[in-house]
C-alpha cells in the first residue's frame, strides 16, 4: 500500500466518522458499494477522479483535502497517544495486583 493511498484511507475515514457517517451511509451518498469505500479506506483500491469529487462533496470537503497530510498525522498520533495511555493503565493495574 502506497503512502497515498495510507493518507486518503485514513482521511476518509477519520472525516466520515466526524460527519457520523458508516461506511454503508458514504457508500449510499456516493452511490457505490459500501465493500468499495471499505477498500478504499483500508488502502486496497484507490477512486477515479470522478468518485473522489463524490466522496469530497460527500464528507463536505473539497478534493484536496482528502490528501491533507496534517489530517493523516493527527490521526497517527491520536493512535499512538491511545495506545501509550492503554500500556499506562495496564502498568498500573498490574502493579497494583502485585501489592
Amino acid at each position: 500500500m502506497t503512502e497515498l493511498r495510507k493518507i486518503l484511507g485514513s482521511n476518509m475515514r477519520a472525516y466520515r466518522k466526524e460527519l457520523g457517517y458508516s461506511q454503508a451511509k458514504l457508500a449510499e451518498l456516493t452511490n457505490t458499494a459500501t465493500n468499495y469505500i471499505t477498500q478504499i479506506e483500508n488502502g486496497k483500491r484507490f477512486p477515479t477522479d470522478t468518485m473522489l469529487e463524490k466522496i469530497a462533496n460527500s464528507l463536505q470537503k473539497r478534493p484536496y483535502e482528502l490528501f491533507s497530510i496534517g489530517t493523516y498525522e493527527k490521526t497517527l498520533e491520536k493512535d499512538w497517544q491511545n495506545q501509550l495511555l492503554m500500556d499506562i493503565e495496564l502498568f498500573i493495574h498490574d502493579r497494583i495486583a502485585k501489592h
